[in-house]
């Protein structure tokens, strides 16, 4: 059968040839491809196998557990409520006594058993030879003991010196000393499409290898960190694993997926190693990551906000709200600035922002850069320090009603003069009350009770001088309005309507 089949695909390849549908490598002029021997690799394919052998005994599999209590069997619920009062109130809760009923001795009372269930499992690895080991936050977080297993199968109870939920690293310490250990690699030089290795515990497979490429740098995805994207297979299990360069070195913690169905889906995500280790670092000198904060909102800079603010391109950080008494705040930032730079680092997306003011020690002194009313603006700062997980705070916002309408102009609004106390309320010089809003400002979203505080580059001052400016519009060029909505304020784009034809 098989000499058959042979002989078949010999007389279908001849067709083939002399009907022009298959061309022969000699026609070509091209010498023939003959299959790779069994060991070795394909030529032009990339064989992973040294890197893996030197560096896979680095990697670990994290086992996370945590202890859950169970009634002692044959515990009654009143022997359970007298087990609480004994342990939280330090005396025996005191219940009325059934006839006939004999007192209960203390050896009848025992404590519930507490079981240790497994929670949770996950990678990581080796970064020195007495017992440090890098994963992600959310491998160990809510664990009450953690487990290391080395590829020899040797198992170490860990201790968590400390971790970070904004960048998703953690550090583990175990009691081992001449341990394998990874070589660190420079995230800033991968390049795009250049072959990587995840080794990991997938479905606690321990030692998985999965490869591919890099996909992306500086993906943001709204976390802290702007993250190496790859094609990597990364499943559940992968989490806090390395993601490894063709010369053996980590250049990136493995952390996220894009998925739909839980499961890996041709999008992952990992930490860079160069942003890890300086939360490691960190961690493993104080158990917690200091960083600076300056008190602001801010979000993206459209296309359409900057060509109508004269910027030359969409970059930069939008500010919406300034947190009252704090350092922007002291600054002098006002929300509407465009923050340019930092330090005199680029603010190219918005979450550069943070970033940079974050990586800022606490109590330095910086200088940030931001566009106001068509020029770029100098403004000194002082950072402060961001307290772990407390959000900003606004500024006061009610307001009292408009006293005074004004008259409709092409941006389909109505506006009133705001008072002296709502100018002082809000902490803004002047600015226009929204009394109603139809056409293209309900379009964009505008809404009464708004206020608005700028004009393309122009400060609103009030009602009259507001309507001059939009007198003053362009039809065939959008207009940016900042508007301020309680304590949070952005830049809207509005088309003016084109000026009734004259009859």
């Amino acid at each position: 059968m098989k000499t058959n089949i042979s002989a078949g695909n010999k007389t279908l390849s001849a067709l083939l040839v002399s009907a022009g549908i298959l061309f022969a490598p000699a026609a070509l002029g091209l010498a023939p491809v003959h299959a790779a021997p069994a060991t070795g690799a394909v030529a032009g394919l990339p064989d992973f196998a040294d890197m893996v052998d030197k560096v896979g005994p680095a990697v670990v599999n994290i086992r996370t557990t945590e202890r859950l209590r169970q009634p002692t069997p044959g515990m009654t619920d009143e022997d359970e409520m007298q087990e609480f009062f004994r342990r939280f109130f330090g005396g025996q809760m005191p219940t009325p006594r059934r006839e006939g009923q004999q007192p209960r001795g203390r050896q009848q009372q025992q404590a519930p058993v507490e079981r240790e269930v497994q929670r949770g499992v996950g990678s990581g690895f080796i970064i020195s030879a007495d017992g440090y080991v890098l994963t992600n936050a959310h491998v160990v977080a809510g664990a009450d003991e953690v487990y290391v297993t080395l590829t020899d199968k040797r198992e170490f109870k860990a201790k968590v010196l400390g971790s970070d939920a904004r960048t998703d690293v953690a550090v583990l310490k175990v009691d081992g000393a001449n341990l394998p250990v990874l070589k660190m690699g420079d995230s800033n030089k991968i390049r795009v499409g250049e072959w990587v290795v995840a080794i990991g515990s997938p479905f606690n497979l321990e030692n998985s290898v999965t490869a591919g490429i890099i996909s992306a740098k500086s993906r943001d995805t709204g976390e802290y960190l702007p993250l190496i994207q790859s094609d990597v297979a990364v499943n559940p299990g992968n989490s806090g694993g390395p993601l490894i360069n063709m010369r053996g070195e980590v250049i990136g913690i493995n952390s996220q997926i894009a998925t739909l169905s839980g499961a890996y889906n041709g999008i992952s995500f990992a930490v860079p190693i160069d942003e890890a280790m300086r939360v490691a670092d960190q961690l493993k000198a104080t158990g917690k990551v200091t960083r600076g904060r300056i008190g602001v909102q801010i979000g993206p800079v459209t296309r359409d906000v900057a060509e109508s603010l004269g910027l030359k391109e969409a970059r930069g950080a939008e500010v919406s709200m300034v947190e009252e008494g704090g350092p922007a705040a002291k600054a002098g930032l006002r929300a509407g600035d465009i923050v340019l730079k930092f330090n005199g680092a680029d603010i190219n997306g918005s979450n550069d922002l943070p970033r940079l003011v974050g990586n800022s020690k606490p109590n330095s002194r910086a200088t940030i850069t931001v566009w106001r009313q068509g020029k770029a603006v100098d403004l000194p700062i002082t950072v402060a320090e961001l307290e772990s997980d407390q959000p900003a705070k606004g500024a006061r916002g009610e307001r009292s009603k408009p006293n005074a309408e004004g008259a409709s102009n092409a941006l389909g609004l109505k506006v009133s003069d705001l008072s002296a106390a709502e100018k002082k309320e809000l902490g803004v010089p002047g600015g226009v009350k929204v009394d109603t809003a139809d056409g293209v400002a309900a379009s964009a979203g505008i809404r009464p009770e708004d206020v608005l505080l700028q004009l393309n580059n122009a400060p609103i001052t009030d009602a009259k001088q507001f309507a001059a400016l939009v007198s003053k519009l362009d039809p065939k060029r959008n207009a940016s309005v900042l508007v301020r909505r309680g304590d949070v304020a952005r830049f809207l784009i509005l088309r003016p309507a084109p000026a009734p034809a004259a009859k």
